[in-house]
């Protein structure tokens, strides 16, 4: 399948490893000075133990919104956001204002993630519980609706499940308008309809390793079948947003058998067929950037994301490929 708008490609970082205000701000002015177009962090709260090694998470020092606001303040074009805040972590009310500050402090340089939370050893770590996905997705549903009403400056009446704020405009206005960038992240159906109808930037969670799912997908045609939903759901908008994803597992080698080889190792999966994993990208430079605009074109995905240790390494090939 092919896209019918080919926007052009932007790059940004996921950063979660620092431990220091120094080690931060030098982060985000390396970032800047690369010329990634964004730094995003993680909506992410559980320090060593028993809950984050059950979580899968790496524990993460820095919280999200004063990290953004950090990075911003000591960098001039960088944008900033986080991949993605959880709906349930925050009281919406306080994020769309706390989000509203940030673009207006930081001249217009905010993108707003957003996502329906999916770590259910972490709300249990953090006393939060974790409903069905289908009452998730409904809150998450009243959040974009209710953010977008917050930064509008008009009045609020907002009667929802889950988001019930009436009486008062919310303040500040942000500077972007009408509204900071809205990314909406999610891997299902619904939410990637969601994603499609109301965000200006829909993020594409990572796909399964096996080789074969439970509807008998590879994870390249389940990659394809997400974008189909998007496709579907945006009707004449499509082609209108960014459709972002993440190559979790990055590496710019001349030797691609042996860092598959670590991939497959690591997820515990066969090595054939991981060359061609939307999450997976390795190879030289050239290789890459080549791969990059194949999946462009099949798979839509204009906006990559690479993590903290692909800076050095994949900043040439976003220089080459930014704005093309």
């Amino acid at each position: 399948m092919q896209t019918t708008t080919v926007r052009p490609f932007r790059f940004a970082v996921q950063a979660t490893k620092a431990k220091s205000a120094a080690q931060w701000r030098d982060l985000a002015r390396k970032v800047e000075d690369l010329g990634f177009s964004t730094l995003f962090t993680a909506d992410h709260y559980l320090g060593p133990g028993p809950a984050s090694r059950e979580a899968s998470q790496v524990p993460q020092h820095l919280a999200p919104i004063a990290a953004m606001a950090t990075a911003a303040a000591v960098t001039h074009t960088l944008r900033v956001g986080c991949r993605v805040f959880c709906v349930d972590y925050h009281v919406p009310a306080v994020l769309a204002k706390e989000a509203a500050t940030i673009d207006l402090l930081s001249d217009g340089r905010l993108e707003f993630g957003i996502g329906g939370g999916w770590s259910e050893p972490e709300y249990r770590a953090m006393g939060l519980d974790f409903a069905p996905a289908p009452q998730r997705v409904t809150k998450l549903e009243e959040v974009v609706a209710f953010v977008k009403a917050h930064w509008s400056g008009q009045e609020l009446d907002t009667k929802g499940q889950f988001v019930n704020v009436t009486g008062y405009a919310g303040l500040p206005l942000p500077a972007q308008r009408p509204h900071p960038p809205i990314m909406i992240g999610g891997g299902r159906k619904r939410v990637l309809s969601l994603a499609a109808r109301e965000a200006d930037i829909v993020s594409i969670n990572n796909v399964p390793f096996q080789p074969v799912n439970s509807d008998g997908l590879s994870p390249r045609e389940e990659a394809t079948r997400r974008l189909g939903y998007v496709r579907e759901a945006a009707g004449d908008r499509f082609g209108a947003f960014d459709i972002e994803s993440s190559p979790y597992f990055t590496e710019v080698t001349h030797d691609r058998q042996a860092a598959v080889d670590r991939v497959a190792k690591l997820m515990r999966v066969p090595s054939e067929g991981l060359l061609d994993h939307p999450n997976v990208l390795v190879g030289s430079a050239e290789e890459i950037a080549e791969r990059l605009q194949e999946r462009r074109e099949q798979l839509g995905v204009n906006y990559v994301t690479v993590q903290q240790s692909q800076i050095d390494s994949f900043a040439p090939i976003a220089a080459r490929l930014s704005g093309h």
